[in-house]
């Protein structure tokens, strides 16, 4: 590159211009294991809570309970209940909810094509860093 130009990067730049810029709020709950696990779930169909909580493995009621109540309240899932003894629950994705699903797709394929390199980088880390508590 010759003097007096300047490098283009195709890269997105995020600019934030306080400590919350608006977009924390979103990223924590789309950011949060549950909520991808809820969505990833959801993006095959309508499901049960019961069935939620079956293909979640390791998710508590409460814990379920409290994120789809989240999800529900940011508008990315609908909660359907069905009056019936006893009461039948549905929850789906919404049409918001929906288009976040190829971008947990794009990360979950990142990660899938990533996790050996990131597990060697890890031991190479820890050994490096003996006693550091992080893990």
């Amino acid at each position: 590159m010759s003097a007096g130009h300047t490098a283009v990067t195709t890269e997105p730049v995020v600019t934030c211009g306080g400590e919350d810029c608006g977009i924390r709020g979103v990223l924590d709950r789309i950011g949060d294991k549950w909520s991808v696990l809820v969505v990833v779930e959801l993006a095959q169909g309508v499901r049960r809570f019961r069935q939620l909580q079956r293909a979640i493995p390791g998710i508590s009621q409460r814990m379920l309970t409290l994120t789809v109540r989240r999800l529900e309240r940011d508008g990315l899932i609908t909660r359907t209940v069905h009056p019936m003894v006893p009461p039948q629950v549905d929850y789906e994705l919404t049409a918001m909810g929906h288009s976040l699903t190829y971008l947990v797709k794009a990360l979950a394929d990142w990660s899938a094509e990533h996790q050996d390199a990131i597990a060697r980088a890890r031991e190479r880390w820890d050994e490096a860093n003996p006693g550091s508590g992080i893990h």
